[in-house]
Formats: structure tokens, sequence, C-alpha cells
């Protein structure tokens, strides 16, 4: 039997769903069993011999040979079991070609429903095994379309969508265009599963890093805190398990080519990173970098922390309109208040002046 219009199908299918061949073999071989049960009205143990590059198909059945078979779908007598094979004996399971000669046109499209059918819902398994795979990691988007405000991506063999309040400010997505994405989560839709993705989560900044520097995927070095101003600035928080590796250092890449890729794929954000320690003024003082600070004051039971910096250094501290200190502040955790030293010297004398007096009257 020949299903040429068929095959064909399958193979444009192959190749525009980008299916699995072996997928694809096994959906067709039940198309054409369900076809056959349909057209000839018999059930019994049935496989298909399918060559996919010829297009012969023979469709063979496993009988049992015995005296006198009752249920012809399953049995076949001693006599006729021996004009196929000569030796047959009873109990023997024999195959037998039963290909119908008019099988036909009506077979194969038959086949060909049933086959569109399953090719649906092996499309639908592998697409939400896909989204089990992708979710909380961060993986490549292409852009399809934008409805609105709203950009649909292909992710693999799913559909995603990219929210605005998961965009990145300044940010613009043209078809075909690629991005790296974290993805959130999946979702129902009438027309199947979908994931939803982030280019404005901290956790995008933390995948690409740990794509980027085999140590942190290794487990050597470790993303202890992230801070996140998506388009604008992120402080990484880094902490090296092994002494002899400088967290740092292995985060930045030989000419800085590491974290520069980094920066690339968020389109130039400004990347800091930090050197976490377990010494809470010395990881503030880290936090504030590129400042330098003179001093660290801690209110621990109200998680606050009063810096002292030099005046020089002061602008640097806070930051253009105020971000500097207010990353530090995402990526510590605590209130952080930031004098200068002139101040501070000012503050000391005035208190001091103040107890004198205090201390005449």
């Amino acid at each position: 039997m020949q299903v040429e219009e068929l095959l064909r199908a399958v193979r444009e299918l192959e190749k525009e769903r980008n299916l699995p061949r072996e997928v694809l073999v096994d959906v067709i071989k039940q198309a054409i069993i369900r076809a056959y049960h349909k057209h000839c009205g018999e059930e019994g143990n049935l496989r298909v011999d399918l060559d996919f590059d010829t297009g012969g198909v023979k469709i063979l059945a496993h009988k049992i040979v015995v005296e006198k078979p009752t249920d012809k779908s399953l049995e076949i007598s001693l006599e006729e079991a021996r004009k196929i094979k000569p030796n047959a004996r009873i109990g023997e399971v024999i195959e037998i070609d039963v290909t119908p000669k008019e099988f036909g046109r009506i077979a194969a499209q038959t086949a060909k429903n049933v086959l569109l059918q399953r090719i649906r819902e092996v499309e639908n398994r592998l697409v939400r095994e896909e989204c089990a795979r992708y979710l909380g990691k961060v993986t490549t988007g292409i852009v399809l379309r934008k409805d609105g405000k709203v950009v649909y991506m292909k992710v693999g063999r799913a559909e995603a969508i990219l929210p605005p309040a998961e965009q990145v400010p300044r940010e613009h997505y043209h078809p075909n265009d690629r991005f790296k994405v974290y993805v959130l989560r999946t979702e129902e839709t009438p027309r199947g599963l979908r994931l939803v993705v982030s280019r404005s989560h901290p956790n995008l900044v933390k995948g690409l890093f740990e794509i980027e520097v085999p140590e942190i995927a290794a487990g050597i070095v470790e993303i202890k805190g992230i801070a996140r101003e998506p388009g604008s600035r992120t402080k990484l928080a880094i902490y090296s398990h092994n002494p002899r590796v400088d967290p740092l250092g292995t985060c930045v890449g030989p000419r800085g080519a590491r974290v520069q890729s980094v920066v690339n794929e968020l389109r130039g954000e400004k990347i800091d990173l930090v050197r976490w320690s377990p010494d809470m003024r010395e990881y503030i003082a880290n936090a504030l970098s590129p400042a330098k600070v003179k001093e660290v004051y801690l209110f621990e039971e109200e998680k606050r922390a009063l810096v002292v910096v030099p005046e020089e250094h002061l602008s640097l501290a806070i930051g253009r309109e105020g971000q500097n200190v207010r990353l530090a502040v995402k990526l510590i955790g605590w209130h952080i208040d930031i004098r200068s030293e002139e101040r501070e010297e000012i503050e000391k004398v005035e208190v001091q002046s103040k107890e004198e007096i205090d201390g005449a009257d």
C-alpha cells in the first residue's frame, strides 16, 4: 500500500512543527491501525511496517495457530498457516500480511485525520513538558508580535507573553528580535498552555551570570543577593566558598568579558558587583561602592545603619537621584543613613559645646 499523500503531510509537519521523526513514525503507525480497524472492522494484534522514505506500508497481524479458529482476528487454522509457513505448528504465533488491496484513499484520509488529532495531542504534551523544564530559568525568547503593550514570544515550542509590568523601560521589541527572558510561570489559555516571561525580574540577572560564569553554576561562587532597577542599574552581592577564588574577578572575567556579556544582554544596564561579607559593617560599606566609607555604626534592633563617608564621596554614596543608597538598602535589607565626615565633626562639636554649656549652668 502507498500512502504518499499522508507521508508528505507528515514530512511537512516534521519541518514546520519541529517534531522528532520517531514521534511522528509512532503516531502514523497508530493512525494506520485505527484506519484499518475502521475500514475492515477487525481488531487483533497488529503491527505496521512503514518505510518512511518510500511510502511503503504493510499491516501485519499476529495470529495463533489452532485446529479450528473461533476468532479469526486472533487465530488462524493450521491448514492456512502452513500455506504461509510450511512447518507451522499448533500454538505457534505467526505474522501475516493483512494489508487490504483496496485500502486506498479513504483509509489514507481516515489515517490522516487521526494523525492530525494525535499530532495535536503530542504537541500539547511536548509543550507541557518543555514549559515545566523552563520554569524558574533563563532562556531565549523570539519576538513574534505586539498586541497593544503585550509582547508575544516563541520560547522553544511554547508561546510566551511578556506583559507590560515585566518589560524594561525604553526597551523596544521588534519581530524576530531575540531576548534572554526569565520564565515566571505558566498559564492556561483556550489555545493551550503558555509561558509568562520577564525582562525586569532580578533573577534574569542571576541567570545570566550563571550562564556566563561556570564557577557560579558549579557552586564555587554564590550570588547572595540582588537589587535591581531594570534598565538602569543592578547591585549583585557575591561570595566565594573557595578562598583562592576571587568572586569579583571571576564574575568580571578576562578583560571584563563575562560581565560585559551580561551588560550587553541587558542593553547597557550597569552592574555593580558587591563582595558579600558576614560582617554587616563590611557588607554595608561594600554595598555603597563605588563610594569610600569611613565608618559604619549599627543599630541592630532597628536594622538601621549610620554610614560616615568623606565629604567628596557623599554624592557618590547617595548616587544620582538617590539610586546608589536606594539599591544598597534593597540589597542589605537595612535602613541606611549617610553623613559626610565633615558633617559628623560639626555635630560632634555641637554636642560637645552643648554639654559644656549645660555643665557650666
